[in-house]
């Protein structure tokens, strides 16, 4: 048999903090794939059936912007956790351990402190997720819950949308 017709399961470590960050410097929060860890190519050029994207610490720099993520949709959903630290963009409802799921197309956004802190302060040079590290899956299919996540844990928040 050649190579690539067996399966082969091989685990990967990767330190994250190995991971070159790029960055936006001149206006405008930039679109999280500038983060992309791995990605898994999809069916159609151009897309990713899955990215692994991580949140280093960095610089915020930009001028004239919002630098927060800012509300949006995608057209790809979202999957993302906090191992530990703090969200940026939601940083006392977001806590280590915790997850959110934002399928295809759902508005989402920083919760209202962070707007109202990012809208006001002065644009001078900070360091973001300093002593934080978050991740994000996107994938171009759709996901869903489980019954198990949404009815048994008991862990789901109900009020996130409130945010």
């Amino acid at each position: 048999k050649q190579w690539y017709q067996r399966r082969v399961r091989a685990p990967y470590k990767y330190n994250f903090k190995n991971f070159m960050v790029i960055n936006a410097t001149s206006f405008d929060h930039a679109d999280p794939s500038i983060f992309t860890v791995l990605t898994c190519p999809g069916a159609v050029e151009g897309t990713a059936l899955c990215d692994f994207v991580i949140f280093p610490p960095r610089w915020a720099v930009q001028d004239h912007t919002f630098r927060p993520p800012y509300y949006h949709r995608n057209c790809m959903s979202e999957f993302m956790g906090l191992i530990y630290g703090n969200y940026e963009a939601k940083e006392d409802e977001f806590l280590p351990g915790g997850a959110s799921l934002h399928s295809m197309m759902t508005p989402h956004g920083p919760d209202v402190k962070c707007f109202n802190t990012a809208s006001t302060e002065a644009l001078k040079p900070v360091r973001v997720a300093d002593n934080t590290q978050a991740f994000m899956f996107e994938s171009s299919l759709s996901l869903k819950t489980t019954r198990w996540a949404q009815e048994v844990c008991q862990k789901l928040d109900d009020s996130y949308w409130k945010c």
